[in-house]
C-alpha cells in the first residue's frame, strides 16, 4: 500500500519547510547556546572548562534515550498527538532551563528539553516515509536537511544576539518560543499521515517483533551504526567548537561566522544530494563522501603534526571533513530505514536511539580529549571514517560502489 508522498492539507514546499522546522527544534537545542557556554560557566561556577561540553553531552543523552519511547507511541496513536504533546512538554523544558539556578538543575532541564525533543527527529522521518521510500525518500529528506542545516549556520549568530539585549538565560526563553510555534503549526496545518489500518496496539510481543526485525536486519543496524559514527563526529565539534576557536585560536570575535563556514558546509552537501541521490544512488554518494572524509583527516592530522596547523587550515579541512559527513548522514539514515518502512515509527526510534547514544560515545570521547590542541578532533575523524569504512564493507558484503540499491530509482 501507497499513500501520497505529502499530506493532502500541506503543499509540498510547505511540507518540507514543515519538516525542516521540526527538525529544528533539535538543532537549535543543540546550537543556540554555544556563544553562551562561557557565561554560563561564569554564573553557574563551572570550574573545568570541559564540564561545559556536558550542557551539549546531557541534552544528547535524553534526545537518544527518548526515541524509544516514541515510536511505538506514534505507531499505536498516530504521528500528531505525540508531536504535539512533546512539543508542549519542550516549551516547558526550556522554561525550566532558563529558570535553573545551579548547574545540576540546568543539566537537569536539559535532559527534559533532550527527552522531549527526541520526538523530532523520530516523527520527521516516520511522517516523509509515511509517503515516500527509497531515493525519493532520500531526496525528501535532503531538502529538508538543506534547510535544517541553515539552523546551525545562524544558530550561533542569534544566540550572540540574543546575549546583546540580555543574560543567557534569554536563549531558553527563545527556544520555547520557536518550540511554541512550530506547535501551533503542527494543530494548524498538518494532518495524520498514519491511517488507522496501519496502527499497530502497542504490546510486549509486537514491540520485541519490531524490535528483532530492525535490529537483525543488517541494513538497518548495519547503517544506523554507520550514522551513529558519522553523527558523534558532529557532536564532537559542536562541543568543542567554542573552546577550539575561542581558546586555542583566540577567534571569539569571529566565532559565529567560523562556526557558520563549518555547518554551511554540510547545508551545501545536503543540497547536493537532494539534487544528485536519485541519479547517483544513496550508495555511491555515501562511500564515495566516506573516503573523501578518511583522506582529509589523514591530511589534517599530518598538518598538526607538522606544526602547520593554523585557524585558516583548521576551518578549511573541518568544513572539507563536515561536508563528506553531511553526504553520509542522510543516505545513511534512508539506507537504514528501507527494508523496515513497514514498522517506520519503531524502527525509526529504535535507529534513533542507537544513533544519538553511539554519537553521544564517541562525540564525547574525543571532545573530553580536548587540551588545547585540534588533534583529538582530526585523529577522531580518521578513526570514525576507518571504522564506518568496515561497517559499510561488511554490510554490503564486501562490495563497494556497486549498483544494487534497495529501491527501484522510480
Amino acid at each position: 500500500m501507497t499513500s501520497k508522498p505529502v499530506p493532502a492539507a500541506m503543499h509540498p514546499r510547505e511540507f518540507v519547510a514543515f519538516i525542516a522546522a521540526v527538525m529544528a527544534v533539535n538543532a537549535l537545542g543543540v546550537d543556540l547556546m554555544l556563544p553562551a557556554l562561557a557565561d554560563i560557566g561564569r554564573e553557574l561556577a563551572i570550574s573545568d572548562a570541559n564540564h561545559r561540553q556536558w550542557i551539549i553531552t546531557v541534552y544528547m543523552v535524553g534526545f537518544g534515550a527518548g526515541q524509544l519511547v516514541y515510536g511505538p507511541l506514534a505507531d499505536r496513536f498516530g504521528r500528531k498527538p505525540i508531536l504535539v504533546g512533546t512539543l508542549i512538554g519542550f516549551v516547558a523544558a526550556s522554561v525550566f532551563a532558563a529558570s535553573s539556578a545551579t548547574f545540576p538543575a540546568l543539566l537537569g532541564a536539559r535532559l527534559l528539553q533532550g527527552l522531549m525533543s527526541a520526538s523530532t527527529r523520530v516523527l520527521a522521518v516516520a511522517i516523509v516515509r509515511d509517503g515516500a521510500s527509497g531515493r525519493k525518500m532520500a531526496r525528501t529528506m535532503s531538502v529538508a536537511q538543506m534547510i535544517f542545516f541553515v539552523v546551525p549556520i545562524l544558530a550561533p549568530t542569534l544566540g550572540q544576539a540574543l546575549l546583546a539585549f540580555g543574560p543567557w538565560r534569554f536563549i531558553f526563553y527563545a527556544l520555547g518560543a520557536f518550540a511554541a510555534v512550530v506547535l501551533a503549526w503542527t494543530l494548524v496545518r498538518l494532518p495524520e499521515t498514519l491511517p488507522v489500518a496501519r496502527r499497530v496496539p502497542i504490546s510486549l510481543i509486537a514491540l520485541r517483533q519490531s524490535y528483532w526485525l530492525t535490529l537483525t536486519n543488517r541494513f538497518s543496524i548495519g547503517y544506523a551504526l554507520a550514522a551513529s559514527l558519522t553523527f558523534g563526529g558532529i557532536i564532537a565539534f559542536v562541543s568543542s567548537s567554542q573552546q577550539i576557536f575561542v581558546d586555542e585560536f583566540g577567534a571569539g570575535a569571529q566565532f559565529t561566522w567560523l562556526f557558520a563556514i563549518c555547518a554551511g558546509a554540510m547545508g551545501l552537501a545536503a543540497f547536493a544530494n537532494s539534487r544528485l541521490v536519485e541519479k547517483l544512488g544513496t550508495r555511491m554518494i555515501s562511500q564515495s563522501a566516506l573516503l573523501a572524509l578518511i583522506g582529509l583527516s589523514i591530511v589534517h592530522v599530518l598538518v598538526i603534526y607538522a606544526g602547520l596547523e593554523t585557524l585558516t587550515s583548521f576551518t578549511i579541512l573541518q568544513a572539507l571533513s563536515m561536508t563528506s559527513i553531511g553526504l553520509c548522514g542522510s543516505n545513511f539514515g534512508s539506507m537504514a530505514m528501507e527494508p523496515v518502512g513497514h514498522i517506520a515509527g519503531t524502527a525509526s526510534s529504535v535507529q534513533g536511539f542507537i544513533t544519538s547514544i553511539g554519537a553521544v560515545l564517541v562525540g564525547s570521547a574525543i571532545g573530553q580529549a580536548y587540551a588545547g590542541t585540534t588533534l583529538p578532533l582530526a585523529v577522531g575523524y580518521l578513526c570514525i571514517g576507518m571504522a564506518v569504512l568496515a561497517i559499510v564493507y561488511v554490510i554490503e558484503g564486501g562490495l563497494l560502489f556497486h549498483a544494487r540499491e534497495t529501491q527501484a530509482k522510480s
